[in-house]
């Protein structure tokens, strides 16, 4: 199999981490973030992550890729899953996404690895969101807006080794959004949230992203 996908990809990183947590090899592809004759070539149009199965033929939704993951051999996310964690993870995008978007090109990252890649990830996010110069201005309030999700997610939260107390889908839901939001110079995790966070990255064995 082979995944393509950007390094800041949360969404990306759900296939990585499901691949990571079933010790199974998955080739990865960093694509350029202005390369979207790649990701038309193998799909129809502009997508990642795609994971390409080994019978050649392509997945899209990542959800579906975890799910494909997870049926080699003995599955591994097994646990419950809860409506207030999936709430929790679809709620608190709109308030990292001012954070995260960016300081994404000041990590050094391979999708960035042209002028090209980048100028086409900033002209393309700033139509969005606004300048970035502005947003990470105003770190210190979007830090204070976050908070209390962060809050919210540190009472949810059951295990260091998994939210619910056994791995599940809601483990690829939360950990790539914390994931994300580390990269917030400042951004303090509550305990529970941060034991979690250190405990599944060293798990999986993935760094966290630099913070800036």
């Amino acid at each position: 199999m082979r995944l393509y996908l950007f390094e800041h990809c949360s969404i990306c990183f759900r296939v990585r981490m499901a691949a990571a947590l079933k010790r199974l090899h998955v080739q990865e592809t960093v694509v350029l973030e202005d390369d979207s004759a790649t990701m038309i070539a193998l799909v129809g149009k502009r997508v990642v992550p795609i994971l390409v199965k080994d019978d050649g033929r392509p997945m899209l939704e990542s959800m579906d890729m975890v799910a494909h993951i997870d049926m080699q051999g003995a599955p591994v996310l097994t646990g419950p899953q809860r409506g207030e964690v999936s709430a929790w993870a679809d709620g608190v995008t709109g308030k990292t996404v001012p954070l995260t978007w960016p300081r994404y090109p000041l990590l050094g990252l391979p999708e960035f690895g042209t002028v090209a890649a980048l100028d086409h990830y900033i002209v393309r996010k700033r139509k969005k969101l606004g300048d970035f110069v502005e947003l990470r201005a105003k770190t210190r309030e979007q830090i204070d807006a976050l908070m209390p999700d962060l809050e919210t997610l540190d009472r949810l939260i059951e295990s260091p080794t998994a939210v619910n107390g056994t791995l599940s889908l809601d483990d690829i839901r939360v950990l790539p959004l914390l994931r994300s939001a580390a990269v917030v110079k400042g951004l303090k995790f509550p305990q529970k949230v941060r034991s979690y966070f250190e405990t599944m990255m060293s798990r999986i064995g993935y760094q966290p992203l630099p913070a800036v």
